[in-house]
């Protein structure tokens, strides 16, 4: 259901959303989050309709953030919702049964109740702080990450967990070791394109390890 590496975009100063998504394409990457905070429905439209073709010819799946009636639109393969958006519920009743719901999570409760509602997979995060995202819920560490998964094993919770904020490189071999699932990174892959790195070694679990 998930990627090992996913990519979220981000606002750029030289390429727009629709261009970061399709240079993470070329390098590899098979799972693409267009994440536009603050934009209006055109821009949405416009870079999400996009996004949608570029994935489509590469085989990446497509997920749209937060905003459920305008993926049915353009027919991205799924959402991701943060806590205090749209209930699960009620993006399942617009999507449909087929379509990936993902959400974020903080806490074993959060993670226990998405479960509850039928998400395909949980954000969790952030593991440290980030610049991508404001107004942060509490930093997990690694030690966070490893008391919830404990708890989710304890109680036989399977949901995939894909881990999210302020990733780096470094980190990816400790991440997997506690059992995440993946990772969903956006400032490590962006500054790989700024500094003409090859990000196409990122989507190697075997290399990460």
């Amino acid at each position: 259901m998930t990627e090992t590496l996913q990519y979220i975009t981000q606002n750029h100063s030289k390429w727009s959303h629709a261009q970061l998504a399709e240079k993470a394409c070329k390098h590899g990457v098979r799972w693409i989050q267009l994440r536009m905070k603050n934009a209006t429905v055109e821009e949405l439209l416009e870079q999400g309709s996009k996004v949608r073709k570029i994935c489509s010819s590469y085989g990446a799946t497509f997920i749209l953030n937060d905003h459920v009636e305008i993926a049915k639109e353009i027919n991205a393969d799924g959402v991701h919702i943060g806590l205090n958006d749209m209930s699960i519920t009620k993006a399942r009743a617009i999507l449909g049964p087929n379509k990936i719901i993902g959400a974020t999570a903080n806490t074993i409760e959060d993670i226990l109740a998405h479960e509850k509602s039928g998400v395909d997979y949980v954000g969790l995060g952030p593991f440290r702080q980030t610049s991508t995202k404001k107004n942060l819920s509490p930093l997990l560490g690694l030690k966070g990450y490893q008391e919830i998964l404990t708890q989710l094993n304890l109680k036989n919770v399977s949901i995939p967990i894909v881990a999210i904020g302020g990733i780096e490189k470094e980190d990816f071999g400790n991440l997997f070791n506690l059992g995440i699932d993946g990772m969903a990174v956006s400032g490590l892959i962006t500054r790989a394109f700024d500094q003409n790195e090859d990000v196409s070694r990122f989507t190697k679990k075997e290399a990460q390890l």
